[in-house]
């Protein structure tokens, strides 16, 4: 019987190839402009000119305060609403969920639109209240992910482990606090990493509900436009390290979580 020398490690190949091709070079590009000046050469004036100015440290705060405020409010309506659905005895559930998961389904575009319309509706002009109607679009963008990594988390948790809690004298608010919340732990950072991360380059939102402040995103764009590769580059070059540091800080406490629990 002649021997088949397929490996299905040659599988992978077809994704190495698109991994570098859209992922590795780009970043490499990313980082040669923002490591160099406009003539090329090796500099780190990039990085001392983003951390002098002021328009691009209070663009930098502003896209940490509109992304931490949407995580926020995110969070505080996705928990109870991913617990019901896993907890809550429904025989439809999962049609439930599917109301919260469909707007995922249609274009992004169209939705912030027709929110758009129903903001102007109410208050008029949008004008008079960008950071709020910012915040209100992005927590309608970003909510049903949220909902989904807490709701698979919760769906995982062994029931007898709260019934435990509440035999051993702990009250409903004791054992939310001391049992459901740290073994929820898993999916509430999954669920805050993809919700803070995205909305801290998300400028299209501000566009649409004619918010004039700048986030990192359309500033990238701003110097993007203008053909200013360099500046442009740092900022994206910033943002990956933010975004390293926060996924190596997410991953350890996740490992902490799940080794305390073991």
């Amino acid at each position: 019987m002649k021997k088949s020398y397929f490996d299905r490690k040659l599988l992978a190949i077809p994704y190495m190839i698109f991994l570098v091709l859209f992922v590795i070079l780009p970043l490499l590009v990313v980082i040669y402009y923002g490591f160099t000046d406009a003539q090329g050469h090796m500099s780190f004036s990039n990085f001392v000119a983003f951390f002098s100015n002021g328009r691009t440290i209070g663009t930098l705060v502003y896209s940490f305060v509109i992304s931490l405020v949407t995580t926020t409010i995110c969070l505080l309506i996705a928990y109870p609403i991913a617990f019901i659905l896993a907890k809550g005895e429904y025989c439809r559930k999962h049609a439930f969920l599917m109301i919260f998961v469909l707007p995922m389904w249609i274009n992004f575009t169209l939705r912030i639109t027709a929110l758009k319309e129903i903001l102007t509706m109410l208050e008029g002009n949008l004008a008079y209240y960008p950071f709020m109607n910012t915040i209100i679009c992005m927590v309608y963008d970003f909510l049903p992910f949220m909902i989904m990594p807490m709701y698979n988390s919760l769906t995982k948790l062994d029931d007898s482990m709260l019934e435990a809690g509440a035999d051993l004298g702990a009250n409903k608010m004791q054992v939310l606090i001391h049992v459901l919340l740290p073994l929820s732990i898993p999916g509430i950072i999954s669920g805050v990493t993809m919700v803070f991360l995205p909305a801290m380059t998300n400028y299209v939102v501000l566009d649409m509900v004619y918010n004039s402040t700048y986030i990192m995103g359309s500033l990238i764009g701003s110097y993007f436009s203008s053909y200013d590769w360099n500046n442009g580059s740092v900022i994206s070059a910033i943002l990956l390290i933010f975004i390293g540091m926060f996924t190596i800080a997410t991953n350890r406490l996740v490992g902490n979580t799940e080794g305390g629990r073991a």
